[in-house]
């Protein structure tokens, strides 16, 4: 790891190769805001994607635009693909709080079959401040 010099004038310099993300890492924290469930059926979405889901998984959050919620947050695998929304119940002060440049993410707590083709997802949703 490089060093972080900080030079007569207040500069502050960064001697390697690594990305600066790479120093502030260790400043970021998660701030929980929130927990919620999300639900899924097989019949509905690629049983693969449901499949995927396990406890402990960091999910992405991204806004779409939906007709029918303006609203609306995708929850993202790692992968990229969707694995369900933000429910709209719970979606107003997360929208307005990615509107305003925040980053939301989100956390598997479990998984449930609840039979019938039909799953539970637990999530917990966090603000990561810098």
């Amino acid at each position: 790891m490089g060093e972080l010099m900080i030079k007569n004038d207040g500069l502050a310099l960064l001697t390697s190769e690594k990305a600066l993300g790479d120093v502030i890492k260790p400043l970021v924290k998660e701030i929980h805001l929130f927990d919620t469930y999300i639900a899924g059926t097989t019949h509905l979405t690629d049983d693969s994607v449901l499949e995927q889901a396990t406890e402990g998984m960091q999910l992405t959050l991204r806004r779409e635009d939906n007709k029918f919620d303006s609203k609306a947050i995708l929850l993202l695998l790692p992968d990229g693909r969707k694995i369900g929304y933000v429910p709209e119940k719970d979606n107003v002060i997360f929208s307005r709080l990615m509107d305003a440049g925040k980053l939301l993410t989100a956390k598997i707590t479990s998984v449930k079959d609840r039979g019938h083709g039909f799953k539970q997802i637990a999530i917990s949703i966090y603000l990561v401040d810098f």
